[in-house]
């Protein structure tokens, strides 16, 4: 234990020594917040802003801490976006996984067609090619400030040296462990993760060097040389199919945020191959055409119900016309035009519920993920949601290497019509193939009002995402509610299949359950994501962390 309250003395010295020039300076300067999954994460992305990097330059920083302190989500064995408002202007750094040369369409289905359960969420097949650090180099190329080791050194001290692991994380991965050995998967998450106990020090010597390759060489650090050949050999060892020519193509993409006014704000967010972006300005449109239908209170039995039923078309449309746009033609803008969405929502009623089967796509003309969102004084926002899919990923660790690989491969389509883990429905749009990005629901997003960041928000939880998202940006300004409020309010969740499912958070009026349920719909209480938001009213900055889960969000 004094080794452990000793390495986290050393942590928080070169914490306090990025905070020098901060404190250094002279005169009042303007606010800037954070708000993280993590103490770690929050406190270095405030060092790294009170040092003078940017938002971007905190996001990078913290992106590399939380690959190190937040196994369970945190990565460099996984992808990403990034969504940037920067200088008045927007940026989407697209860092999502994608599938190896060998992959196909029907690999994980056996010789009847049938899927192969499991294969695609747990071991070496369910993995796409990792991309978290390839966005980091690429968002520090064109928007970084400091130096490149400086926003990488806090996570390789923090591997080397350790840290104290939470209660909470020490307390998910015993549960992860006594579930996996109950399934018939290979996985060597436990040797790797069974020595992590609760409020000891913990170290990570194999992801500390590989942090160091990527410290010392930027992207080539992990893509190429001795990284990619440790990845590689472990792959062919164990069976797997990415090799290291599938880590040297990678390349993560620029691309133009969707944007959309809204209730006399812009909202700034997430294009494909996130079907998030679309999704949350559809539901955001459609409810303010249909919400003059009846008053609306918050979390009422009509204003869930009406959300449930934009939901069911929402979803309709992500299985039918989502995937990777470098894929696939994405009718980006026929989805969000007025006429199209007028069209979707103008039968929905309010006293009863859509027959599911009954909910096609529109006709036109033609759950482990972690969340942050970063301010600074210059008012730069980035919303980066990052993910290795399912808790812990695919389980297993590359060898000599010592990070967790995704399990990324389970957001494609496996087969038309069958749902994937998070009961997502896909089809052509988006099938395996080598090189294509899967779908994602990552939603990173950013409010802004005459061109002015006013609220950065963002969510984990797989195809719950979006709904924490909208409902989000709802709470605060339908509702006008506080960072902290928004973040810890119940939310709800239906996405058309399972049939008539919402599920929610516990604390919805009893009275509302009752009254969804005489409607027909199955009332599932589970809590889902991990908010954390930054909101922006009359010039000052207010952040909010979900009290849920060990995030730490601070304004200064």
């Amino acid at each position: 234990m004094f080794a452990g309250v000793k390495h986290l003395l050393i942590f928080s010295v070169i914490v306090m020594q990025l905070h020098i020039t901060a404190l250094a300076a002279s005169g009042k300067t303007a606010q800037a917040a954070v708000a993280m999954p993590d103490s770690y994460s929050s406190d270095v992305a405030r060092a790294i802003l009170e040092q003078g990097g940017n938002a971007v330059d905190a996001a990078i920083a913290a992106q590399f801490v939380l690959a190190v302190t937040l196994p369970e989500a945190g990565n460099i064995g996984g992808g990403g976006f990034m969504l940037i408002q920067k200088d008045g202007q927007g940026d989407f750094i697209d860092y999502r996984e994608t599938a190896p040369i060998a992959a196909h369409r029907d690999m994980y289905l056996d010789d009847k067609g049938n899927v192969v359960a499991n294969k695609s969420i747990y071991g070496i097949h369910a993995s796409g090619v990792p991309g978290s650090v390839a966005g980091m180099w690429l968002a520090h190329q064109k928007h970084g400030t400091l130096d490149w080791k400086t926003l990488v050194e806090p996570a390789v001290k923090l591997a080397e040296q350790g840290f104290i692991v939470h209660p909470k994380l020490a307390s998910s991965i015993e549960r992860y462990i006594a579930r996996m050995a109950k399934k018939d998967v290979t996985i060597n998450f436990a040797d790797y993760f069974a020595s992590a106990k609760a409020n000891q020090n913990f170290k990570q010597p194999e992801l500390a060097a590989t942090l160091k390759r990527i410290r010392e060489q930027g992207k080539a650090g992990f893509y190429e040389g001795e990284t990619a050949k440790i990845i590689a050999d472990f792959m062919a060892e164990h069976g797997g199919i990415i090799t290291q020519a599938d880590l040297k193509a990678y390349q993560a993409k620029s691309r133009t945020p969707m944007k959309a006014a809204w209730n006399g704000y812009q909202v700034l967010t997430s294009p494909p191959p996130s079907s998030g972006g679309i999704a949350i300005i559809q539901w955001l449109k459609m409810y303010e055409l249909t919400k003059s239908k009846a008053g609306l209170e918050h979390n009422s039995t009509a204003y869930i119900h009406l959300l449930a039923e934009i939901g069911k078309r929402v979803f309709a449309d992500r299985a039918e016309y989502l995937g990777d746009p470098d894929f696939f033609d994405v009718p980006k803008s026929e989805l969000i035009a007025m006429d199209y969405l007028k069209k979707r929502s103008s039968i929905i009623t309010l006293d009863k519920i859509s027959t599911t089967e009954n909910i096609k796509p529109g006709l036109y003309e033609s759950e482990q993920t972690t969340h942050f969102s970063i301010v600074d004084k210059w008012g730069n926002a980035v919303s980066n949601t990052t993910t290795i899919n399912l808790g812990y990923g695919s389980g297993v660790v590359v060898a000599g290497a010592g990070f967790l690989l995704n399990d990324e491969m389970d957001d494609f389509s496996a087969k038309p019509g069958v749902m994937n883990v998070f009961g997502a429905l896909g089809g052509k749009a988006n099938e395996i193939q080598p090189h294509k990005r899967m779908l994602s629901s990552m939603t990173p997003t950013i409010l802004l009002k005459d061109n002015k960041v006013k609220m950065v928000t963002g969510s984990p939880g797989g195809t719950t995402i979006i709904s924490s998202v909208y409902e989000s940006i709802l709470n605060a300004v339908e509702f006008n509610m506080s960072a902290d409020e928004v973040v810890n309010s119940p939310r709800f969740h239906h996405q058309l299949w399972p049939k008539n499912v919402i599920r929610h958070h516990p604390g919805l009026d009893a009275g509302v359950v009752k009254a969804l349920e005489k409607m027909g719909y199955t009332l599932d209480e589970r809590r889902f994501g991990d908010m954390h938001v930054i909101i922006e009213r009359d010039g000052k900055l207010d952040a909010g962390s979900e009290a849920s889960g060990r995030g730490k969000a601070m304004v200064f």
